[in-house]
């Protein structure tokens, strides 16, 4: 072999080596070594100077053949026979161990879940709402036994899974309707059981032909589930074109997808009558309502006293008295449009903040003082402080007076 050809050779191998090296060389860092080729003479180089050599990966590349070629191609054979038997004997590529690493990393800090309480269990321990309770109950078996006919080959009997809540804010309808969703799921008429919320605000948009497509990519995040739409007959308003959009798009979706689709529509008793009846698609297609009276005094002061349980604040016994008088007053002030159990949520937050003013001062803070609420804590004193020319607030006993002489024996009315 003449010098230009074997130059040739020499420079062909070169290339062969580098492109070897350069896609695998940073895959099997392992395989390769630490160690650094800069300035040293490659193993194909080594063929071509001496024969035989034992290459950096081991291989054995004789000059036993005349045509310089084939040895090459020899040698870049029993190459990659080197790097299979590696990658099998666990030399992995850097990138896939570094992604691997990162993922049972995931997986041994993720917290174990806590099950999943059953949905009816979770309805059984809402305060009050017995007429509820009792409604959920008797539609989610009427629903399971149809499935269950259906499944073994008897004839079913249609039934519209769309409800209609009605009645004040804050009476429970979101949380029902949360706890459907899931009964649905494990009776087998939803396939995943979500509750997707929204209003007139998350299916209108401000422009012609717009309000069709935000509604279906709702429709879209609510299949398998409920879409539950409170105060739904804002939709329906005197000349409004992008509201009978919103309409007409959930409609079509219901017809469509009746099989894996549920809708909840939910606001005030009246409106929402007018509402149904507004549309005899509507109409058709919501045939089942349940109506949510407000709480009763007393079922108010447990949702207080559950607050407290589950931030750990405690009552003392007096104060609890106080408490209740004031939910009555608030109810009895709000002409009929009492928000019920976010009142109380409203109550309870203003309270521990007055009483978190009352303690901030205290030196020595022990976990007790933290979690006391006394009739201090009743009022906001720092307000007070600022009206020095008015006469001071009425103290609670006269509050009590007061709520006595307006509501007499009524705490229970709804």
């Amino acid at each position: 072999m003449d010098k230009r050809e074997r130059e040739k050779l020499e420079d062909v191998l070169n290339k062969i080596q580098n492109t070897q090296s350069g896609m695998l060389g940073g895959l099997y860092g392992d395989f390769f070594g630490s160690g650094s080729n800069t300035g040293s003479k490659s193993s194909f180089d080594s063929r071509l100077d001496s024969s035989p050599v034992k290459t950096q990966g081991g291989m054995n590349i004789s000059s036993g053949t005349e045509d310089p070629l084939a040895d090459a191609k020899n040698a870049l054979n029993e190459f990659n026979t080197k790097v299979n038997e590696a990658s099998a004997n666990g030399v992995r590529p850097a990138t896939k161990d570094k992604v691997s690493d990162s993922e049972e990393a995931d997986v041994k800090n993720e917290e174990p879940k806590e099950p999943e309480e059953d949905p009816m269990e979770t309805l059984d321990k809402l305060i009050g709402l017995d007429t509820i309770k009792s409604d959920v109950k008797e539609l989610t078996n009427f629903v399971k036994i149809q499935k269950t006919r259906k499944d073994a080959g008897l004839k079913s009997v249609p039934v519209s899974l769309h409800l209609v809540f009605t009645g004040n804010p804050g009476t429970g309808k979101t949380t029902v309707a949360r706890i459907i969703s899931k009964l649905y799921k494990n009776i087998g008429v939803l396939s995943k059981g979500q509750l997707v919320e929204t209003d007139r605000s998350g299916l209108v948009a401000g422009y012609v032909g717009q309000t069709a497509i935000k509604t279906q990519e709702l429709i879209k995040k609510a299949m398998g589930g409920v879409l539950f739409i409170d105060e739904a007959y804002a939709l329906s308003q005197k000349d409004d074109a992008f509201g009978q959009e919103a309409i007409d798009t959930i409609l079509k979706a219901m017809e469509d997808h009746r099989d894996d689709l549920v809708v909840i529509v939910a606001g005030y008793t009246e409106p929402m009558e007018k509402f149904i009846n507004s549309n005899p698609g509507l109409k058709s297609r919501f045939n089942k309502y349940i109506e949510f009276p407000d709480y009763t005094i007393d079922e108010l002061m447990d949702i207080f006293d559950m607050n407290c349980k589950k931030y750990d604040y405690v009552i003392e016994d007096d104060t609890k008295q106080h408490v209740k008088e004031l939910i009555s007053q608030r109810k009895l002030a709000s002409n009929g449009n009492f928000a019920n159990a976010r009142e109380i949520r409203n109550l309870f937050e203003e309270i521990i903040t007055n009483q978190a003013s009352r303690i901030a001062g205290i030196e020595d803070l022990k976990p007790e003082d933290m979690m006391k609420i006394t009739n201090d804590d009743l009022f906001d004193k720092t307000g007070d402080a600022d009206k020095k020319d008015e006469p001071a607030p009425s103290k609670s006993n006269d509050v009590n007076d007061d709520i006595d002489e307006k509501n007499g024996n009524n705490e229970n009315s709804k």
